[in-house]
This record gives C-alpha cells, sequence and structure tokens, in this order.
C-alpha cells in the first residue's frame, strides 16, 4: 500500500498510536514525491526530521517513472489537482496500489484508485 504523505506526518506523531499500528500491518510503501514533501517541510525540527528521515530508509521509495508521469499529466487534465497529489496518485496507479491517506477528498475521483483511511477503520 501507498502511503500518502499526511499519513507518514501521522504516524510520527505523538497521538496516532492507531495509525502506526496500521502502518505496522501492511507492506507499506512510499513516493519519492512524498519523501520530498516530508523532509522537505520549512518547519520540521531537527528531531522530527531525524525520526522521518529514519523511516524512509525503512520503507521502499518508489521512483517517477514516465508511466507515473503520463498518469498524473491525465489526472491534471481532468481536473485541477496539485502537482505533488497527482504524482502520488500515478504512482499509486502505475503501480496497483491502494493509497493510504486521511484526505480521501483529494483523490476519491480519481477511477481505479483504491482509498484506505487509517483515521477511519
Amino acid at each position: 500500500m501507498l502511503l500518502d504523505s499526511n499519513i507518514i506526518i501521522y504516524a510520527a506523531e505523538p497521538g496516532y498510536d492507531r495509525v502506526r499500528q496500521f502502518v505496522a500491518e501492511i507492506d507499506p510503501v512510499v513516493s519519492i514525491i512524498s519523501k520530498v514533501e516530508v523532509l522537505g517541510y520549512h518547519k520540521l525540527s531537527p528531531e522530527n526530521s531525524e525520526k522521518l528521515e529514519a523511516l524512509f530508509r525503512l520503507l521502499p521509495v518508489l521512483p517517477v517513472t514516465d508511466d507515473v508521469i503520463e498518469r498524473a499529466i491525465s489526472l491534471r487534465q481532468q481536473r485541477r489537482m496539485s502537482l505533488g497529489d497527482a504524482l502520488i496518485a500515478g504512482t499509486a496507479l502505475s503501480y496497483g496500489l491502494p493509497i493510504v491517506t486521511a484526505n480521501v477528498k483529494d483523490y476519491e475521483w480519481v477511477e481505479g484508485l483504491e482509498i484506505i483511511n487509517p483515521l477511519e477503520l
């Protein structure tokens, strides 16, 4: 399952034990886009940066391929969508993975994309 950036952040925050447990029970992967979004956050504390960098070392990080790019372009042509969300959705579609996200509204319109919200499980 492909973890969206928000799930990675929740998993690193106190108070989200259910999210951490869910992630521990699946075979999670992340997009390189999520790595850039999460580690590139300008208000990230050094402590959280270390925790998140350790997490990214443990998880498979999927690259942006030509197929991911084509799918992201198609999604953005259909509807207004941030570049990051389009590339993450394109990654999920390209690799045939469900996306794990708390931002269901960002993706619910994407045909063929399975969405799992661990905050609602």
